[in-house]
């Protein structure tokens, strides 16, 4: 894929170790736990194969989700697409409760992303969203909820571009240092 031709794949081992070279670089998946970047690393070492399966969880099998403060959580259904330009250039995930379109109060979003540095700024977080709603859609949802932090206008202008409405200013759970958050909405039907 060229530049032009950003697009979704799902990880496989074949991409495997563009993924893990993001990761030794400094790159996160995850913003709100950076550390998560070693686990990551360490569960490929571990088991390559396994790493890969956990990627898509449509049943909701994987082991516990970790919070910020250390907690965990009963993992949701969801998976994990990787943003690919012919280079691995960062990942969105979805999840989701069946039957309904609302989330505990523990998990903060629907959909989640992360665009490694060396790649940002090229709209590539906003066509991966765009790709993911009609995926969303598939799996019944009137509606996704995205969060950001209150600074993120990046993010924000991603979700905004999407179709994105703010909804509320929150504050985020306890587990996730009480902080103060932008919730957006975006419909598909």
């Amino acid at each position: 894929m060229s530049e032009s031709a950003v697009g979704l794949i799902w990880p496989t081992e074949e991409y495997l170790s563009a993924y893990a070279d993001a990761l030794r670089q400094g790159w996160s998946p995850d913003n709100v736990r950076p550390e998560a970047a070693l686990e990551e690393l360490e569960a490929i070492e571990k088991n390559p194969s396994e790493f890969i399966a956990r990627q898509v969880d449509r049943e909701a099998k994987g082991p516990p989700v970790q919070l910020p403060d250390g907690s965990t959580i009963k993992r949701l259904p969801g998976y994990r697409r990787w943003i690919w330009d012919g280079e691995f250039c960062g990942v969105i995930g979805f999840r989701w409760q069946p039957g309904t379109n609302d989330l505990p109060p523990f998990v903060l979003g629907h959909i989640g992303f992360a665009v490694v540095p060396w790649k940002q700024r090229r709209g590539y977080a906003t066509r991966a969203l765009g790709f993911l709603l009609p995926e969303a859609k598939q799996e019944g949802l009137d509606y996704v909820e995205l969060t950001t932090n209150i600074d993120n206008i990046a993010s924000q202008r991603v979700i905004e571009a999407n179709g994105g409405k703010l909804v509320e200013r929150f504050e985020k759970p306890a587990a996730y240092g009480c902080e103060q958050g932008f919730r957006y909405r975006i419909n598909l039907r």
